[in-house]
C-alpha cells in the first residue's frame, strides 16, 4: 500500500467500494460516530466524496474537510492517494481540531440549503425512523408515477423504489451515507439527487426523516415552433387537473398524511390507541383523498386527444415481480398472499414501463381490496407471436356476467360505496393498455373470483 508520511495523525484504507477497512483514531471512531462500522462504508460525508473523486479520477486528491459528531465539530487537512493494486485509496489526515458544536453552529447555512432542496425538489416523502416511507408527493409530473408506488407502498424502504448509483450494499443504508446520493429511477433517463432531512430532537432522526429528490439535470426542453403536436407523452399536456390544481393540493394533503402517519406510528411520543386510531382515519381519508387527486388528473391526460405513451422495451415478468413488491406489506398485513411471476421467467414487450407498472397496481391492488383474508392472488404469463399478456387472478366474490359488461365504464364502483374506490381505475387502466396497443379484458364467476388480463404487444 501507499506509505503516509509521519506527518499524519490519522491513516486508513478503502477498498474499490470505498469501505473503510482499516483506521487509526481518531478517524476510527469519527466513522463510528457518524453511524459507520469497521469496515464498513467511509461514513464520513466529506471524506467519502474526497476518496470517490479520487478513486474516479485516478488522482491524489487534498482538501481541508469538516465532519460532526454528536457533540464536536471536527477539521481537518485530507489527503487522498489511490491504490491502483488494490483499487480503493490511503487515506491521511493532518491538523485535525476539534471545538464543541454550538447548539447553533451551522443552522443558518443548514436552513438556507434546506429551503432550496425543497423549492427545486420534484418529489417530497416523509420516512420513518427506519427510512419506511409513511407518505409521498410528486411536485410535478416528472415522478407522479413514483409518488404514487410510494404511496401504494408505504411502509416500505424508500430505496426499494430506486437505484441508488455506484452501490450495490444492502439498502437503506447509514442516513448520512444516502443524504446527496445519486439516484437513479425506472423509466426516466435522468440522474437524480437524493436529500435527507432528519426529523427529531436530540438524536438526529430519532423521529423520521424528509426525503426530497431533485434532478441533477434539465428536464428536456420542448420546442415551442414544433407546436402541440410535439407532445409525445401525458407529462407533456396541458391539464387543469394535471397542472393547476394537483400541485397545489398534492402538497397539503401530503402533509396531513405525513403528520397523521406521524402520530399513528407515535414517532413523535407516547399517546393513547383511541387517539392514534384517530390519526389513522386521517391518514386514510387523506390517502384516498391523494389517491382521488391522482386518479383525476390521470382521467384528464388520457382522456386528451393528443395522449400517447412511450414504448420501452420491457420484461412484463419483471415489472408484475415489482408491483408485487410494492403490494406485498399491504397483503400481508390483510393475510393475503401474492404469487408473482417465478424468478427465470420472461415475457419481453414493448409497452410503457410506468404505465404497465401503473395498471397492474391498479389491478393487484382491486385484488387485494376484494379478497377474503388467507386468499392468494395469483399472477400469470402468457406470450405468443403477437402478444405478451399477465392475468391477475383473486379468491373474491367474483364478478356478474351483467357486471363485467360495464366494469371498465367511468365511475363505476358496481354498488359499492365505502371501499375508498373512484370508480376511475379500471377505466384509466383499459385507457392506457388501448393507448399501448394492448388491452385489458375480465373472466368471472359471481362467488369464483376474477381474472383481470392484460395484454400489450409482444417482443422478438
Amino acid at each position: 500500500m501507499a506509505s503516509i508520511g509521519p506527518e499524519f495523525i490519522a491513516r486508513g484504507f478503502t477498498d474499490g467500494s470505498d469501505t473503510l477497512i482499516s483506521a487509526d483514531e481518531p478517524l476510527a471512531s469519527l466513522q463510528l460516530a457518524c453511524g459507520g462500522e469497521l469496515p464498513g462504508k467511509l461514513a464520513v460525508p466529506a471524506l467519502l466524496e474526497l476518496v470517490r473523486k479520487a478513486r474516479s479520477y485516478d488522482l491524489k486528491l487534498a482538501r481541508a474537510i469538516t465532519a460532526q459528531d454528536e457533540d464536536d465539530t471536527i477539521t481537518a487537512w485530507a489527503e487522498v492517494t489511490p491504490e491502483r493494486a488494490s483499487g480503493g485509496c490511503a487515506i491521511g489526515l493532518a491538523n485535525w481540531q476539534t471545538v464543541p458544536r454550538a447548539e447553533n453552529d451551522g443552522a443558518d447555512a443548514g436552513a438556507r440549503r434546506e429551503i432550496i432542496e425543497r423549492q427545486a425538489a420534484e418529489l417530497t416523502a416523509r420516512l420513518d425512523k427506519d427510512q419506511n416511507v409513511l407518505a409521498a408527493s410528486a411536485n410535478g409530473p416528472a415522478l407522479a408515477s413514483l409518488a404514487r408506488a410510494m404511496q401504494t407502498g408505504a411502509g416500505r424502504a424508500w430505496t426499494q423504489f430506486v437505484r441508488v448509483a455506484g452501490s450495490d450494499h444492502a439498502q437503506p443504508l447509514h442516513w448520512r451515507l444516502l443524504d446527496g446520493a445519486e439516484i437513479a429511477i425506472d423509466g426516466d433517463p435522468r440522474s437524480w439527487q437524493a436529500t435527507l432531512i432528519p426529523v427529531g430532537k436530540g438524536q438526529p432522526g430519532s423521529e423520521g426523516f424528509e426525503l426530497l429528490l431533485g434532478s441533477l439535470q434539465a428536464p428536456p426542453r420542448i420546442d415551442p415552433a414544433a407546436g402541440a403536436h410535439a407532445a409525445t407523452s401525458a407529462d407533456r399536456l396541458e391539464a387543469t387537473v394535471g397542472r393547476e390544481i394537483a400541485p397545489v393540493l398534492r402538497q397539503p394533503i401530503a402533509r396531513i398524511i405525513a403528520n397523521a402517519e406521524t402520530i399513528r406510528t407515535k414517532l413523535a411520543g407516547p399517546l393513547a390507541d383511541e387517539y392514534s386510531d384517530y390519526a389513522a382515519d386521517i391518514a386514510a381519508a387523506g390517502q384516498h383523498l391523494m389517491a382521488l387527486l391522482d386518479d383525476l388528473a390521470d382521467l384528464e391526460v388520457v382522456e386528451n386527444e393528443k395522449f400517447t405513451t412511450a414504448p420501452d422495451q420491457i420484461d412484463l415478468a419483471d415489472v408484475a415481480r415489482r408491483a408485487v413488491g410494492i403490494l406485498g406489506v399491504r397483503a400481508r398485513e390483510r393475510g393475503i398472499m401474492i404469487e408473482g411471476p417465478p424468478e427465470g421467467e420472461t415475457a419481453p414487450a414493448t409497452a410503457e414501463f410506468r404505465r404497465v407498472l401503473q395498471i397492474l397496481l391498479n389491478l393487484v391492488g382491486n385484488a387485494i381490496r376484494y379478497s377474503p383474508e388467507g386468499a392468494t392472488i395469483r399472477l400469470s404469463l402468457q406470450s405468443d407471436a403477437r402478444m405478451a399478456r399477465i392475468t391477475v387472478a383473486d379468491e373474491g366474490p367474483g364478478i356478474s356476467p351483467e357486471d363485467q359488461a360495464k366494469v371498465f365504464s367511468k365511475f363505476e364502483r358496481l354498488g359499492r360505496s365505502g371501499d375508498g374506490g373512484s370508480g376511475l381505475g379500471l377505466y384509466i387502466s383499459r385507457r392506457l393498455a388501448r393507448a399501448m396497443d394492448g388491452d385489458i379484458a375480465v373472466e368471472s364467476e359471481a362467488g369464483k373470483g376474477a381474472r383481470f388480463t392484460l395484454s400489450v404487444p409482444a417482443r422478438a
